[in-house]
């Protein structure tokens, strides 16, 4: 018999019973490196993402299009991480705003190592119900957001002489079916996609483009636009009974982005355990 407790194992699709996980320490990963993150405002997956790439030692570019929250992440993060922690606004459906993204964080902090298209909108709408703006809207932010976001990135990566890593948000819904999502599924469909082309068009360059697909990461915005009931029902189909943590996609970002991923393009690594 080992000397080690037994730790029971929760069994596919009950609830995990543990209090919240806290986050691993970090280890210099992104040490001297720039990291742009767009919607980083907030309690999100953006906000955890800009909260792992500081601990593991890079400077960070916050942007949102969110102006208050925007300034309100900025306050508390540079309490911990002074001197490392900048913010732009930037609504990533217009051009001139991510532009301006590129060119603030260039001007902070001299150079983009790092570009981490966050940025995303859903929602439940049944097809039949779906309106063309409905539409429009969604694939304008989720998908040519995204786009948007990595050409102005690959451009200032590419006269820096090359090299630098873009990582961006898909969602396993990219992969999967679920009702009321056709507006939301074929926007990440279209980031898996793009993901994968990017990343051939800028290898020769020694930058990398790669994707996480999250399944369903809990915080406070996701209950504003997914009925409760639902949410607790997509947290049992998970393997461990429950959605992830805001940082547990984060820290699959900042592998990506780091050079424990040197070997890794056109890869969209599912953050996930969901069964079937």
């Amino acid at each position: 018999m080992s000397g080690a407790a037994d730790t029971p194992t929760p069994e596919v699709g009950t609830a995990e019973t543990s209090v919240d996980r806290l986050p691993p320490p970090g280890h210099g990963l992104l040490a001297g490196r720039v990291v742009v993150v767009t919607a980083a405002a907030g309690t999100g997956i953006g906000s955890a993402i800009a909260t792992r790439c500081l601990a593991e030692g890079a400077e960070v570019v916050l942007s949102d299009h969110h102006r208050r929250r925007l300034a309100e992440a900025w306050e508390r993060l540079a309490v911990t991480y002074p001197g490392r922690v900048w913010s732009v606004p930037c609504d990533v459906t217009d051009e001139a705003d991510v532009q301006a993204l590129v060119a603030g964080a260039v001007a902070h902090c001299g150079r983009i190592d790092v570009m981490v298209n966050n940025a995303g909108l859903g929602g439940t709408r049944p097809v039949v119900e779906l309106t063309d703006d409905e539409w429009r809207r969604v694939l304008d932010v989720t998908l040519t957001g995204t786009f948007r976001g990595t050409r102005a990135a690959l451009r200032q990566m590419i006269a820096q002489g090359g090299g630098g890593a873009v990582v961006n948000n898909a969602s396993v819904l990219g992969w999967r079916a679920q009702a009321g999502q056709a507006h939301y599924a074929a926007a990440k469909a279209g980031v898996m996609a793009f993901t994968r082309c990017a990343a051939l068009d800028v290898a020769a360059h020694g930058i990398r483009v790669n994707a996480v697909a999250p399944s369903l990461a809990s915080h406070p915005f996701l209950a504003k636009v997914i009925d409760e009931r639902e949410l607790a029902g997509l947290a049992l189909r998970e393997a461990f009974g429950r959605a992830a943590q805001p940082w547990e996609v984060a820290t699959v970002v900042a592998f990506l982005a780091s050079d424990y991923a040197s070997y890794l393009t056109g890869e969209v690594i599912s953050v996930s355990s969901q069964h079937p």
